[in-house]
């Protein structure tokens, strides 16, 4: 996938480079300096944390969460092993950024999570890598031997007392992995199922260590933040949405891809960027942060700017920035039916509602969109998606209910039309 802006994540890489992911390119466009000032500077770990607060940056794997606050939560005086994880289990569908991340820039993801290490004093970090993504895997391996071979990773670090390990796991391809403590039982070795929480990961993580989890895309922002400082990033964006976000755009657009972008700028812009509709068509439709978030039909959407509160305000979720665009052509009765069967097919089984609830879900939509659908199946979705959201120990179950609640609030009369014209084509 191409990207085709840079910012803040991908400041200085040249692209068309095929050693620009290389640990000497890193270096030249200013890479490892931030861990290097907080080394020399002797800057501690209170300063490290209050710029991460400063900066506003907010987790970018979809919860949004303060990334400051959640390096605040870690028990830095707890006596045993700590750990930090870096989520790169990237099983959104639409959502690829995180892979781009690791195959042009990998070097500043690891140098982000050597800062958070030693912000949070923390000896031994993992990388979880989504199982479909192998070669982006390998990649990483190379980068962390050529880390440690110049001295940025490993023991006393650049000559000082911090040491830190960071691994890479290899995980299976299971969207569930992406939720943080399925993720942390698949590092253990274990069936990759959701937790119950609390405990939380900060107090009880991996191995029933404190473990901090964060987004790939977070973590690489951080090199920045410390280099430039937490006001220059917060800047880049807008009030409680500091810094650039990179928006993996697919669909009915010229130009798919990875845009790196302030957050704030308006939708409108994001689509001229991408050489605006395929095709000359309209735009009908968009789900603007992950195939989980409500759709947004495209009045409202050419209202939105791209940031947490403004798509939020108009019904939907930035997530992971995982823009999916629609044209007049779709159909949003089959758009729902393979929303609907990936999750169907991802719920890892260990909730009753969800795994009877999203099946019911899937076959409803399915037979509505094969000429088998009744009015009262509108109901239907609507009471089964009741009956799952919000009764989970994770959120796959809701996540599964946002697409359907989504389609029918602002959809419903192509669902009804489609289900008279079936029930008006049936013989008497």
């Amino acid at each position: 996938m191409t990207v085709y802006v840079k910012g803040v994540v991908f400041e200085g890489v040249e692209f068309e480079d095929p050693n620009c992911w290389h640990l000497d390119e890193y270096v030249k466009r200013g890479g490892y300096a931030a861990l290097k000032k907080i080394i020399n500077d002797k800057i501690t770990q209170d300063e490290v944390i209050a710029e991460m607060k400063t900066s506003g940056l907010r987790g970018r794997g979809g919860a949004g969460f303060p990334t400051g606050l959640k390096w605040s939560f870690m028990p830095r005086s707890f006596p045993g092993q700590k750990y930090l994880v870096c989520n790169t289990d990237e099983g959104e569908p639409g959502t690829f950024k995180d892979l781009d991340i690791q195959v042009y820039n990998p070097h500043a993801l690891i140098e982000g999570m050597i800062i958070g290490a030693y912000a949070m004093g923390i000896s031994v970090g993992y990388n979880y890598i989504h199982g479909e993504i192998f070669e982006a895997y390998e990649r990483f391996e190379v980068a962390l031997e050529q880390a440690r071979a110049a001295g940025f990773l490993g023991d006393n670090i650049l000559g000082s007392d911090f040491s830190f390990q960071l691994h890479a796991h290899h995980g299976y391809g299971a969207y569930i992995c992406g939720e943080e403590t399925a993720l942390l039982e698949s590092l253990e070795g274990k069936k990759g199922q959701p937790r119950f929480k609390p405990p939380f990961p900060a107090s009880y993580g991996l191995y029933g260590k404190p473990t901090t989890i964060n987004n790939t895309e977070t973590f690489a922002s951080v090199p920045y933040i410390i280099r430039e400082g937490g006001q220059k990033f917060l800047e880049l964006g807008k009030p409680n949405n500091g810094g650039t976000k990179l928006f993996s755009v697919s669909g009915h657009v010229n130009r798919p891809g990875n845009y790196e972008i302030p957050l704030g700028t308006p939708f409108s812009e994001l689509l001229e960027m991408c050489g605006g509709m395929r095709d000359g068509k309209k735009l009908k439709a968009v789900i603007p942060g992950g195939s989980s978030a409500p759709v947004l039909p495209a009045d409202i959407m050419m209202q939105c700017t791209m940031d947490y509160d403004s798509i939020a305000k108009a019904g939907s979720m930035l997530g992971s920035g995982a823009v999916i665009v629609m044209d007049e052509t779709v159909s949003m009765v089959s758009a729902l039916e393979r929303l609907s069967y990936f999750y169907h097919e991802e719920s890892c089984g260990q909730c009753t509602p969800c795994r009877e609830g999203t099946g019911w879900l899937y076959r409803v939509v399915h037979r509505i969109a094969h000429g088998e659908g009744r009015m009262e199946d509108l109901d239907l979705l609507s009471r089964v998606g009741d009956n799952i959201a919000g009764r989970t120990i994770c959120a796959l179950g809701d996540a599964a209910v946002f697409p359907v609640r989504g389609m029918l609030k602002h959809f419903r009369h192509e669902f009804e039309d489609l289900i008279n014209q079936s029930q008006s084509s049936k013989p008497l």
